[in-house]
């Protein structure tokens, strides 16, 4: 029998192909089957119908516990985030002393400022927070002499280190929403508690529009 995937031989998408995280939320199916399940066990008896009542407890406890968790990874993205807005701000000062910074920089970080994301608004965040950054670094860029200063010498390395940090603790939100969108489809109680409590798939953190170009780029 031949390979299914031949990748010898197989015809091949030379311009390659590109992918998008989909911004959709789905409910998750099964619940139909498993709720027959349970009529059926309680039907037998009051034994089973009480064993699957117990599993569906269990399954409903994990996945308050794993909502907890998408709240604590998020809150990571969130300080990681709000430290960063702090740095570009004090950068954004320092730099201006030198030489007059575009006003409309100051304006978008005290609007960056302005309250916590919500799960929708945290890539947006992200976006307006690399717009920002991206500005500075234009700044120094045509005054290399700045770079040369120890404060915003300082300042540039911990908003380094920062975005390091905030895409290391983005892999762990991921993670953990990977994890809840594949338990709210385990059949029968995890689809099942999750249909009636109204729980739908979470969409992971994703890049922005303006990264994935500048991605691209010739860098050298």
């Amino acid at each position: 029998m031949a390979n299914e995937l031949d990748e010898t031989n197989a015809p091949v998408r030379e311009e390659g192909r590109d992918v998008n995280v989909i911004e959709k939320q789905l409910n998750p199916t099964g619940h139909k089957s498993a709720l027959v399940l349970e009529i059926i066990l309680f039907v037998l008896g009051i034994i089973p119908g009480l064993i699957f009542l117990i599993c569906k407890v269990h399954a409903g406890k994990y996945l308050s516990q794993l909502q907890q968790k998408i709240q604590h990874d998020a809150s990571q993205i969130d300080n990681y985030l709000e430290q960063r807005v702090v740095i570009l701000e004090n950068t954004a000062a320092l730099v201006n002393k030198a030489v007059n910074l575009d006003k409309e920089t100051f304006t978008e970080i005290a609007r960056l400022r302005a309250g916590a994301p919500s799960d929708a608004g945290r890539n947006e965040l992200n976006s307006a927070i690399e717009n920002v950054s991206s500005k500075i670094n234009v700044a120094l860029e045509n005054y290399p002499d700045l770079k040369s200063h120890q404060e915003i010498a300082q300042a540039m390395q911990q908003n380094s280190y920062l975005q390091r940090e905030i895409t290391a603790a983005r892999e762990v939100y991921n993670d953990t929403v990977n994890q809840w969108n594949r338990a709210i489809y385990e059949w029968p109680c995890k689809c099942l508690v999750a249909h009636q409590r109204g729980y739908t798939t979470r969409i992971p953190f994703t890049a922005s529009k303006e990264v994935k170009e500048k991605a691209r780029s010739v860098f050298f």
